[in-house]
C-alpha cells in the first residue's frame, strides 16, 4: 500500500517508520526539506516531495501530521490532491473544529493516536511508538465506510488500538484527561513559582508528588496555546467544573466536614482503582510498589533492572524521582503480587540498597 504522510514531526516520522516496517511505500512531504533528509536517511521514507500534491500522488492513505492551527488548510489542501478511493486522515489532538472546517467530504475521516513524548522531530521518531496506544478515529455521517475500515485495520497494523467516538465527544474527553491536566500543570507550577514563604523559595522545597503532577508544566507554547485555543470550549467547561469541586473541598475545609472530607478522599481511591485496573494485568489489590533511595552515579539504574530481571522478576512499572546531584534519589518499581515484592525487597537489601514495599492502593 502506499501511504502520504504531509508532515515528518515525531508523529509523522514515527508513523512513516513503522509503516515502512511493515512494507508499506512511505511518500512524505515537510516544508522543511531536511527532515525529508533524515527521513531518507532513516529509511523512514522511500521517497520526498516538495508539494502535497506530489506525495497525494497514487496514495492509498494519507496523514496530515502538521500543527494544529494548519491542520484545516493542510488536510483541504490533501483531500483536494486525494486521488479516488484514497482514505485522508489526520494525527490532530483536536477533532471538533477540524471535522466542522474539512465539510461533508466522504474520504476524511478524523484521527488522533494517544501517544507521544517530550522529544520532537523526525529525528526523535521511533516505529514501537503506537504499540498499545489509543488511536481514536472520528467518522461521521457522510464518511465513506471503506475510508473507516481501511484506516482501522492500517492502525491495527501499527499495534495501536482504534477506537471510533463522535468529534465533540473526543474533544470533551481529551479535556479532561490531557488538556486540562496540562493546565493545571501550569497553574501549580506557576503559584508555587510566584513568590515566597518567609524567604523560603516554595520550588526548592517541592517532593516527588509536585514533581510528579507539574512533569508536563512549560510544555511548548507553539503547540499548546492552539491546543487550548481550539479545544477551548471543552477545556472551559473542565476549566468550570474543576473550580466548583475546589469550591466544594474548600467549604469543607472551612466547616472543618471531616466526613465530607473522608468521602471525597475515598471517591478518589475508587477513581484510581478503576485507572490502575485499566493500566495494569494485575488487579490493584496485587500491585506494591517497591521504592528504592539510590546514589546519583552512572550504572544504578540498570543494576537494579539487570539484577530484578535475573531473578525473573517482572517490572510492571517503574519511576525515577531525583531529588539532586548530592542525595540521588528513588527509584518506585511497580511488581505484581506481594511475594515477588518482598523477594525484590531482600534482593535490593542484600545489594545494599534500602528497600521498602507497599501496596499500590489502600485497603
Amino acid at each position: 500500500m502506499r501511504v502520504a504522510v504531509i508532515g515528518l514531526g515525531l508523529i509523522g516520522g514515527s508513523l512513516a517508520l513503522a509503516a515502512t516496517a511493515r512494507g508499506d511505500q512511505v511518500v512524505a512531504t515537510d516544508r522543511d526539506e531536511a527532515a525529508g533528509e533524515i527521513g531518507l536517511e532513516r529509511g523512514a521514507i522511500a521517497r520526498f516531495e516538495p508539494t502535497i500534491d506530489g506525495a497525494l500522488d497514487g496514495a492509498d492513505l494519507a496523514f496530515v501530521c502538521g500543527p494544529v492551527a494548519e491542520l484545516a488548510s493542510l488536510t483541504g489542501q490533501a483531500l483536494e490532491a486525494a486521488p479516488s478511493g484514497c482514505a485522508v486522515s489526520d494525527v490532530g489532538s483536536t477533532k471538533g473544529r477540524l471535522v466542522a472546517q474539512v465539510g461533508a467530504n466522504p474520504q476524511f475521516v478524523g484521527g488522533h493516536p494517544v501517544c507521544g513524548s517530550e522529544a520532537r522531530g523526525v529525528a526523535n521518531a521511533r516505529p514501537e511508538l503506537f504499540d498499545g496506544a489509543t488511536w481514536f478515529l472520528t467518522p461521521v455521517a457522510e464518511t465513506d465506510p471503506s475510508a473507516h475500515r481501511r484506516l482501522h485495520t492500517f492502525v491495527s497494523s501499527l499495534g495501536a488500538r482504534p477506537v471510533a467516538i463522535d468529534p465533540d465527544a473526543h474533544d470533551r474527553l481529551v479535556a479532561l484527561t490531557s488538556h486540562l491536566p496540562h493546565a493545571l500543570a501550569n497553574v501549580l507550577v506557576n503559584q508555587a513559582g510566584a513568590g515566597k514563604v518567609d524567604g523560603h523559595d516554595p520550588l526548592a522545597a517541592v517532593g516527588g508528588s509536585f514533581r510528579d503532577m507539574t512533569r508536563v508544566a512549560g510544555a511548548n507554547p507553539r503547540i499548546w496555546v492552539d491546543i487550548f485555543l481550539d479545544n477551548r470550549t471543552a477545556l472551559l467547561d473542565g476549566l468550570r467544573d474543576h473550580s466548583r469541586r475546589v469550591d466544594d473541598l474548600t467549604r469543607a475545609l472551612e466547616r472543618e466536614d471531616a466526613g465530607f472530607v473522608a468521602r471525597w478522599i475515598a471517591e478518589a481511591s475508587g477513581h484510581r482503582r478503576r485507572l490502575l485496573e485499566v493500566a495494569y494485568p494485575a488487579t490493584p489489590e496485587d500491585l506494591y510498589r517497591v521504592r528504592v533511595h539510590v546514589p546519583d552515579r552512572p550504572g544504578v539504574l540498570s543494576g537494579i533492572t539487570q539484577a530484578l530481571g535475573a531473578e525473573g522478576i517482572n517490572i510492571e512499572d517503574f519511576e525515577l524521582h531525583h531529588v539532586s546531584a548530592e542525595r540521588g534519589g528513588t527509584v518506585v518499581v511497580t511488581i505484581a503480587g506481594q511475594a515477588e515484592a518482598e523477594r525484590a525487597v531482600a534482593l535490593l537489601d542484600a545489594q545494599g540498597y534500602g528497600a521498602i514495599a507497599a501496596p499500590a492502593v489502600d485497603e
